[in-house]
């Protein structure tokens, strides 16, 4: 007969919970992108030759700009929270979680092959995030996972996961005011406690 011993070290845990946020609409998440990736060709633009630094710049840092809003998050109503605490994204988180999009950018930096290594990029980094996003339940992609972040609707106050009116606990009855009848000294057993 044989025996087979777990060792109590080599278990695999995983987090069960998930996010306590709703999945944000993913129509309101491309309009935002589609907003900031027109803010970033602006500024391309207009900026000469630092132009293309400016531009990777805004898309690494756009999301941490307003309280994990940046300015298309802001005009469709979405945000980015920043997990293990629930609070909008800072810079930093924002920088981790744009990586993917910034590699885009450095690549059409490339001397030789500039257009063809953007589009690339594009279809490439573009196609594994979009798919990544659509398949998880709470709509991460890879630089979320990375980012220990979440796009959720701007609605949804930080830290407050958003519950139905039917889960939330029944409250206790305010307290009456007292009222002077109630309290008349002639009422009052001097030798209760």
């Amino acid at each position: 007969m044989s025996t087979t011993t777990q060792r109590p070290g080599l278990r695999v845990v995983r987090d069960q919970e998930g996010s306590p946020y709703p999945k944000a609409s993913l129509l309101l998440r491309g309009g935002a992108r589609l907003v900031d990736v027109a803010i970033a060709w602006v500024l391309y633009q207009s900026t000469g030759p630092a132009g293309i630094v400016i531009a990777l710049l805004y898309l690494l840092f756009a999301d941490g700009m307003i309280q994990g809003q940046s300015p298309g998050k802001k005009l469709f109503g979405v945000k980015v929270v920043y997990l293990p605490n629930r609070q909008g994204a800072r810079h930093r988180d924002s920088v981790l979680r744009n990586a993917p999009f910034g590699l885009i950018v450095i690549l059409g930096m490339m001397p030789e092959l500039g257009l063809k290594a953007f589009v690339a990029g594009i279809a490439v980094i573009g196609s594994i995030e979009a798919v990544k996003c659509l398949r998880d339940p709470d709509g991460l992609r890879l630089g979320d996972l990375w980012a220990q972040t979440q796009v959720v609707d701007g609605k949804v106050v930080a830290g407050q996961p958003q519950h139905s009116a039917l889960s939330e606990p029944a409250r206790a009855p305010a307290r009456l005011k007292s009222t002077p009848e109630l309290h008349s000294t002639t009422d009052v057993d001097p030798s209760r406690p």
